[in-house]
């Protein structure tokens, strides 16, 4: 028997793999696809397009924190027909940030919120430039 959460993934991934089905058969450029930064609730969607990358990403509140789970495929997959996406999983503390990489050196940042109330993509520049530290102590 599927738990609730195993539920909510499956039907993630199921509305995932649409989307990226949907991409396959469309030439949208990149400036044209869909995009959502947040901040969001939970189970409520990211879309994100980062270098040559595209994320989709939600979380649940998981004991004060923000599991999070994200599918990060090429932009460009229509063009090369090769299945390219990975998962992400990550539990973050509040106010925590995670960096997620593309191979051409552009980066999506998704921060939890205060009390894990929200996710959002943040800009990892700005941060630090607005003096926050990355030092764990």
């Amino acid at each position: 028997m599927y738990t609730l959460s195993r539920l909510r993934f499956l039907s993630f991934a199921a509305a995932g793999a649409l989307v990226v089905l949907a991409a396959a058969n469309t030439s949208a450029r990149a400036e044209d696809l869909p995009q959502r930064y947040g901040p969001v609730g939970p189970n409520d969607t990211i879309l994100a397009t980062f270098g040559n990358k595209r994320a989709i990403a939600f979380y649940e509140a998981d004991n004060g924190g923000c599991a999070v789970s994200a599918v990060v495929y090429n932009k460009t997959d229509a063009e090369t027909g090769q299945d390219t996406a990975a998962r992400v999983r990550v539990r973050l503390n509040p106010r925590e940030i995670v960096h997620i990489d593309s191979n051409d050196n552009e980066t999506m940042s998704l921060k939890c919120g205060d009390r894990a109330e929200t996710l959002m993509v943040v800009d990892p520049h700005a941060f630090i430039a607005a003096g926050a530290a990355h030092s764990r102590h």
